[in-house]
């Protein structure tokens, strides 16, 4: 069966409620399908009025359904009426064999015995009616989707003029806090993450949410090697300062085990000098080969820009003291020092292999969103032409 490409919109409603996580989590385990977009939404009156009255008739079959998401879309989705602040969905991408189907069973229908927790609807959803007159007193789906390669075809060609304008970094939504004290960081979660169908990335997600920060932009994404040599380029000093620190003391014992008598560490620091910047090299050519899948020294010159082949996931977190938060549930850079409950000593491996990475300051937090342009997406756009232009 060829592949095919489906969207899921996670509603305002979880997003406050941050359930983000848990509901990524159950597609990526459920579907066997690659999340291949990801883009934060603040909808604007024009895209959310669209959008409601497309669902007025877009399934003449079932007027009852048609009614309930239409006014459901103009509730939760339009912005408010006096100080125009939108509300945070979040459109992701799915590619796959069958990927309709494959969302459409693991969504849910509107329609079944509530409360099961067998699919996203059923533990995130809620329809309530009054049990006397049968009629809809409470209408939460959770997440919007499409049935249909036609209609998801038609929502998704709906939604492409207003990516541009409408998704990206979203500042200034209903439920995100202002004022001077308020940051954004970058958390990226690594390729190791991604290499197979798993939990790991929406309970990541999950962990960070314990924060209290807003997630006001998100970007799926291959870093290419040029990349990788910009957003890592501070490590190569900072590699080579902690070879001196270590360096001296392996050379010690190894070099008194190699002649048999003791060798002073003391001794060793010119040659720790003339060590690090090889050492550094090479552990910086190892970061960015593990980032991307390609080793800097092997790459042609035309394939320096180009995506890599391993994928990551850029989000951004807004709040106040976002860089603290964030890298404290990070924990520690070697998993092995992280406090119990952190993400790194729960999902991390070593050093370089820790689950995720964050920024260290607001200043930094802006450089590295710059290097991954987390603003813009241009492959998510064309992804959805390549299916339904």
């Amino acid at each position: 069966m060829a592949k095919g490409l489906s969207f899921v919109l996670i509603n305002p409603y979880p997003i406050r409620k941050s359930r983000t996580g848990g509901i990524i989590a159950r597609y990526l385990v459920r579907t066997d399908l690659k999340l291949v977009g990801a883009r934060i939404i603040g909808a604007s009156h024009a895209l959310a009025t669209q959008f409601a009255d497309y669902l007025t008739t877009y399934d003449p079959s079932d007027a009852e359904k048609c009614e309930l998401f239409s006014n459901y879309v103009r509730r939760a989705y339009m912005p408010d009426e006096i100080t125009g602040r939108s509300h945070r969905s979040m459109l992701l991408l799915f590619e796959g064999e069958d990927a309709i189907r494959k969302i459409f069973e693991v969504t849910g229908s509107i329609r079944q015995r509530w409360c099961s927790g067998q699919t996203v609807r059923d533990t995130y959803g809620d329809l309530v009616r009054d049990p006397k007159t049968g009629h809809v007193e409470y209408f939460e789906p959770a997440v919007l989707i499409g049935a249909t390669s036609k209609v998801v075809g038609e929502i998704l060609n709906l939604w492409l003029p207003f990516l541009t304008t409408d998704s990206g970094i979203v500042r200034g939504a209903m439920d995100v806090p202002g004022g001077d004290d308020v940051q954004q960081t970058l958390v990226m979660l690594k390729p190791d993450n991604w290499r197979q169908p798993s939990l790991r990335a929406g309970n990541i997600m999950d962990l960070l949410s314990s924060t209290g920060l807003r997630i006001v932009g998100i970007k799926k994404f291959s870093m290419s090697v040029a990349q990788a040599l910009e957003f890592y380029g501070p490590v190569r000093e900072n590699l080579k300062k902690v070879f001196k620190i270590f360096g001296a003391n392996r050379a010690s014992q190894a070099l008194s085990r190699e002649f048999g008598f003791p060798v002073n560490a003391s001794a060793l620091g010119e040659l720790c000098d003339r060590l690090a910047p090889l050492f550094a090299e090479r552990e910086f050519e190892n970061i960015v080969e593990f980032m991307t899948g390609r080793r800097p020294s092997n790459c042609l010159p035309d394939e320096i820009a180009k995506p890599g082949n391993e994928e990551c996931l850029a989000i951004i977190y807004e709040g106040i003291d976002a860089v603290n938060k964030i890298r404290d549930i990070l924990g520690a850079t070697d998993p092995l020092k992280a406090r119990p409950g952190s993400i790194r000593r729960e999902f991390g491996t070593n050093i370089m292999v820790n689950a995720a990475h964050a920024s260290d300051s607001a200043e930094n937090a802006r450089r590295e969103m710059r290097i991954l342009d987390v603003a813009r997406d241009p492959h998510f756009n064309d992804l959805i032409r390549a299916y339904y232009a």
